[in-house]
């Protein structure tokens, strides 16, 4: 299976921002636990990481036939950005979204989010944990339709 993994606005920041928010391991670090994961599942992965808008847009409408799964933390995009809801809708890939903090025990503004009615799950609170079961959960459901069984 091909993970397309997306990072949004300010991930890059990880490790230095907001470490009793989201943690002391950077994206890098995150990223390297992705990867180890997805191989030992029999995966590969392709990471992207922007504070753009419009570049997050172009790499999830480009990812139609290329990918068989996207896991995706659209960070602040979550809650604004009915253009990436949008992209996601355009494209028939499944999706989980992921968030390092359980973002419906924060600010009310972050309770909701565009893209999650679109995802396959969403996932929040569990730091770097959360990729990782999104991974899983990406395998599972893949497993699961491969068989014909219900998740």
């Amino acid at each position: 299976m091909r993970i397309l993994v997306i990072h949004g606005p300010n991930l890059n920041l990880l490790g230095k921002r907001e470490p009793d928010t989201y943690g002391t391991l950077t994206l890098e670090e995150i990223n390297g636990k992705i990867e180890s994961l997805i191989i030992e599942l029999g995966g590969s992965a392709f990471f992207f990481q922007s504070n753009s808008e419009g570049a997050l847009i172009d790499v999830i409408q480009s990812a139609d036939g290329k990918f068989d799964a996207i896991l995706v933390n659209p960070a602040a995009y979550t809650h604004t950005s009915v253009a990436i809801r949008d992209a996601f809708a355009s494209v028939r890939i499944p999706f989980v979204e992921v968030h390092l903090s359980n973002i419906h025990a924060r600010e009310e503004f972050r309770h909701r989010s565009l893209t999650a009615p679109l995802a396959i799950g969403q996932i929040s609170g569990f730091g770097a944990e959360s990729y990782l079961l999104g991974v899983r959960a990406l395998f599972s459901l893949a497993k699961n339709s491969q068989s014909g069984r219900a998740a």
